[in-house]
């Protein structure tokens, strides 16, 4: 399933937000700064990548329901696979 840029940009956004995000993790790190600060922002990177590739599943699952013969176009085992790769 090909995903369709235009409904991929609010997707595209967080990835970017959580990639500022992961350079202030980093530069805490060199700074050495506090050991809960630094988990925290990196938990919120975490969550930030873990909601994006949730969007970018449910954006897929949509597509093929969609544009696709509805559920008999859809791989149900491979869907699957895609959301618990993320959990």
């Amino acid at each position: 399933m090909e995903l369709d840029p235009a409904e991929m940009t609010p997707v595209i956004n967080r990835i970017k937000r959580a990639q500022g995000q992961l350079a202030g993790v980093l530069k805490m790190l060199e700074e050495g700064r506090d050991c809960e600060d630094v988990v925290t922002q990196l938990a919120a990177v975490s969550k930030a990548l873990d909601r994006a590739g949730f969007a970018i599943v449910a954006t897929g699952l949509q597509q093929c329901l969609t544009q696709g013969d509805g559920l008999d176009s859809l791989d149900v085992k491979k869907m699957e696979k895609l959301f618990l790769s993320l959990a």
